[in-house]
């Protein structure tokens, strides 16, 4: 499933339905449109209001860079190409839909429950941020009916605006850097947070309505059906099968309302079909990755957090620190480093105000899921608007100004460790003094959030500190920790407090790797008088090539290339570095490299080929394919013999000629080592670069593994001490079996003594145990057991014993009852609740008492008596 295309927008015409307010009464309140626009801003707004329809119950506010000393006359401009009722700004001016605010020259906008207020700006010229404040003010005050729109500019206001809105569930709109006059706010809007949306200024509208037209209201508790829920787990799966990452503890609510921007952004309107376009779109899946992790930061975010840090928390901590000590925090959840920084800043300030100077060590180590994010990290380079957020003091003290750019200087970014890590299923960092995780809890269920915070406290030393986000609390998993400052979340490790639970983690998903379809092979060319006249012409008339691979692994010749390539001693080597002749070996590594990184041709000139004793002159051109795709990427190289410097005769004149054709070819061969020196030590300096990363990971790594070994070791020790106990427990249960043994034969031959036949049955009349004389009423085994008692054969004359047992269990009342058998025995039969310890009712036991001698004695007694009767009874008539 593809996501739909949107047709082109023309001039003045809108491809959709006409959006009326009336669409849109489900809504609460209104969104607010802030668009920031500078240098060809103009051009682009009226693109932008030409397309936008006029009843859209929104209200949009136009922040643009202005000349302080002129007067503005952008609603003027406005008011020619929308129907909108177009006003500028005024102080406390309450915001309308369907409405224009364009802030005035000279002033900073903000906006306050739904009012404007103006503000005198801080600086007078220079570097002023007013897309920046307003977005600020804008994302806190709409939260997720915020839409910010970047158009045309220079420079990167608005780029952290931007990253608020998107932080408060807003809308973040960019123009396409391609169509813009001036890409520089546009490329910097887009390289701090993902747009929503990216488009020409003229499709921009249409873009939003039917962006909101799929989703009216913005940020609703969503009540998950369990259909969604079903497809919500699926698109989990996805993610974690791809990245390697699992989503399954994060909040659901939060999850689903990402999943619907993204949903909305291609204007898919199930999200079972959603599914299907990410099981055909492997690269959505990376930015529906992106989008969930919220990679929103800043430098000081919560300044009173920091200024508490700074001004109560470290200084106390710091000052009972030994000289030399080695200071140990880990930032969780770092995004691109700007946190990271701020507590590097801080702790120096801190360590630098102690009464008594002490030499203590810092080591930050800062991680995050998102590899791209530590990259940025690790980089150190931020807009200038971060000096919104960051001191004139500090940018002094603490940055590098690098073109349009600032750049942390080196002793705050040797203190810290960028790692990519994962929380929740990698080792953590351990004997920690501080750890930061701020405004990452709230996005993961409880569950997880106790697991994560009883980590912390594994991670961190007695008495270490643990600061999370304003918004964020321990809850019920307050046990380890004491409270420093519950409003700002600051909380100590108690000294006292141990635990030996262990938690289990999510385990680690290796990411599924994309498996490549093999290209199938390019249908044959029927040979026609074209083909064969280019290959006459390139065999006889074209200049000797190379094709090789970007390792130099060559691939096809053209032409005849023994004066410039040799085959190697030894084992065959078709590498066009080891076969390439006297000086043009090295030149040719320079060039490669060169030609890697664009698809320029790179062009070395009289280059001087020793060759069977001669010497060539020769231009060497080397470039990287582009077109077309079967061979993209390939490298092309082609020689090109060039004419000596001729010898010329001894005398003034013509060595005068020789030696400016001397002077010139040194010069062109000092050149041409200048710019190998120069590649040489960019290469050196991205290898570098490359090292310190490398480092940082192993530094990581090396922490993970140590984090691991304590675990393990710590493990261990609980698994013997397990170990003892099971040890223990097993002998006083084999103890416990001697006896019950004991006390079973006991049981055993006591009923066997007795001569009592016993039967002892289930509550569905199953046999559970009988003794050995029952043998002799009921053709029974021990096989038997488990079986219904009325299957077996008995000698018994009393059918309804069944019926009998039955009604005893119903009624619990003792029965008995002298039965007879089909062998002329006789039998008190006794039937009575199988009760438990604690006097549950769990079946029947039937005894059979051998009455046969006193039944018969009695049959023999009552014989004799009738006997005796019927005697008497002649006698009497005898004597009559």
């Amino acid at each position: 499933m593809k996501s739909p295309n949107r047709q082109s927008v023309k001039s003045g015409e809108f491809t959709d339905p006409p959006i009326h307010i009336s669409d849109f009464q489900t809504i609460d309140k209104m969104h607010i449109v802030g668009i920031g626009a500078s240098a060809g801003g103009l051009e682009a707004l009226e693109q932008f209001f030409r397309n936008m329809p006029v009843n859209t119950g929104m209200a949009f506010v136009v922040i643009q860079h202005l000349d302080p000393t002129h007067t503005g006359i952008m609603p003027e401009l406005l008011q020619r190409i929308t129907t909108m009722k177009v006003l500028q700004s005024a102080d406390g001016l309450k915001v309308k839909p369907n409405h224009v605010y364009v802030i005035p020259p000279n002033k900073s906008l903000s906006i306050q429950n739904g009012s404007l207020h103006l503000l005198e700006p801080t600086e007078s010229r220079g570097l002023r941020l007013p897309i920046d404040v307003f977005f600020r003010s804008l994302a806190a005050d709409l939260q997720q009916r915020s839409i910010g729109v970047i158009l045309s500019g220079m420079g990167s206001d608005g780029s952290l605006g931007v990253k608020l809105i998107r932080e408060a569930n807003g809308l973040v709109l960019v123009q396409d850097p391609d169509t813009a006059k001036f890409d520089g706010m546009p490329r910097n809007a887009i390289e701090a947070v993902r747009p929503d949306i990216i488009a020409t200024a003229d499709q921009l509208p249409v873009r939003l309505m039917s962006f909101l037209k799929l989703n009216p209201i913005a940020g609703q508790n969503t009540v998950i059906e369990s259909k969604i829920r079903s497809n919500l787990d699926k698109i989990i799966l996805l993610i974690r099968d791809q990245t390697g990452h699992d989503f399954s503890s994060y909040k659901k609510n939060t999850l689903f309302r990402r999943i619907e921007r993204r949903k909305n952004i291609h204007e898919i309107e199930k999200i079972q079909h959603y599914v299907r376009y990410l099981q055909e779109n492997p690269e959505e899946i990376n930015i529906l990755f992106k989008e969930l992790l919220i990679g929103v930061t800043s430098f000081f975010r919560d300044k009173a957090v920091w200024e508490k840090l700074k001004e109560e928390i470290l200084p106390e901590y710091l000052g009972n620190l030994p000289d030399g000590y080695i200071f140990r925090a880990w930032v969780s959840g770092c995004s691109t480093g700007e946190e990271a920084y701020s507590l590097a800043i801080v702790l120096k300030e801190t360590c630098e105000k102690l009464k008594k100077k002490k030499k203590i060590i810092f080591q930050i180590f800062a991680s995050d899921i998102d590899v791209d994010a530590i990259e940025k990290a690790r980089k150190g380079l931020f807009p200038k608007n971060i000096v919104t957020d960051v001191s004139p003091e500090r940018i002094n003290d603490y940055f590098i100004s690098d073109g349009d750019y600032f750049r942390i200087s080196s002793p705050i970014r040797e203190m810290v460790i960028f790692a990519s890590q994962n929380v929740i299923k990698d080792p953590p960092f351990t004997k920690l003094d501080l750890v930061t995780c701020r405004n990452l809890l709230i996005y993961m269920e409880q569950d997880l959030q106790r697991k994560i915070i009883a980590l912390f406290n594994y991670s961190l030393n007695p008495g270490g500190i643990m600061v999370l986000g304003t918004a964020e609390s321990l809850g019920n998993h307050n046990n380890g920790f004491i409270e420093l400052d519950l409003k700002l979340k600051i909380f100590r490790r108690s000294i006292l407090f141990t635990t030996s639970d262990l938690f289990e983690f999510p385990s680690a998903f290796k990411p599924a790797k994309n498996i490549m379809k093999e290209k199938s092979a390019p249908a044959k060319i029927i040979e026609n008088l074209q083909t064969l006249a280019d290959q006459i012409i390139i065999q006889r008339f074209a200049p000797a090539s190379v094709l090789c691979n970007y390792k130099g692994d060559i691939l096809y010749i053209t032409g005849r290339t023994g004066k410039y390539l040799e085959p190697v001693a030894g084992k065959a080597n078709w590498n066009i570095h080891a076969m390439a002749r006297e000086e043009l070996d090295r030149e040719l590594p320079g060039a490669f490299r060169k030609t890697l990184q664009t698809y320029d041709p790179v062009v070395i000139r009289n280059v001087r080929v020793g060759s069977n004793g001669d010497r060539q002159c020769v231009n060497v051109t080397v470039q990287r394919i582009e077109t077309p795709e079967l061979l993209k990427g390939m490298i092309m190289v082609v020689f090109q013999d060039v004419p000596e410097i001729l010898n010329y005769s001894a005398d003034d004149k013509s060595s005068k000629r020789q030696l400016n054709y001397r002077h010139r070819e040194l010069e062109i061969e000092l050149q041409r080592r200048n710019e190998e020196i120069q590649s040489i030590r960019e290469e050196m300096q991205t290898s570098q670069e490359e090292l310190k990363s490398t480092n940082e990971e192993l530094q990581s790594t090396n922490e993970e593994l140590q984090s691991s070994n304590e675990e393990l070791t710590t493990s261990k020790e609980e698994m013997q001490s397990l170990n003892e106990e099971l040890q223990t427990v097993n002998m006083e249960l084999q103890s416990k079996l001697g006896d019950f043994l004991k006390a079973s034969d006991d049981m055993k031959n006591l009923l066997n003594s007795t001569e009592i036949a016993a039967l002892f049955l289930d509550k569905e009349l199953n046999i559970r145990r009988f003794t050995d004389p029952v043998a002799n009423i009921f053709k029974i085994r021990q096989i038997d057991v488990g079986r219904p008692f009325t299957d077996l054969v008995t000698s018994l004359l009393y059918p309804d014993i069944a019926q009998q047992a039955r009604q005893v269990i119903k009624t619990l009342i003792t029965t008995e009852k002298i039965i007879s058998t089909s062998d002329d025995k006789w039998y008190n039969l006794r039937i009575i609740p199988y009760r438990t310890i604690d006097d549950r009712i769990d079946g029947l036991v039937m005894t059979f008492s051998d009455i046969s001698i006193s039944k018969r004695l009695e049959l023999d007694l009552l014989a004799a008596n009738e006997r005796l009767t019927r005697k008497n009874n002649w006698d009497d008539k005898g004597q009559k």
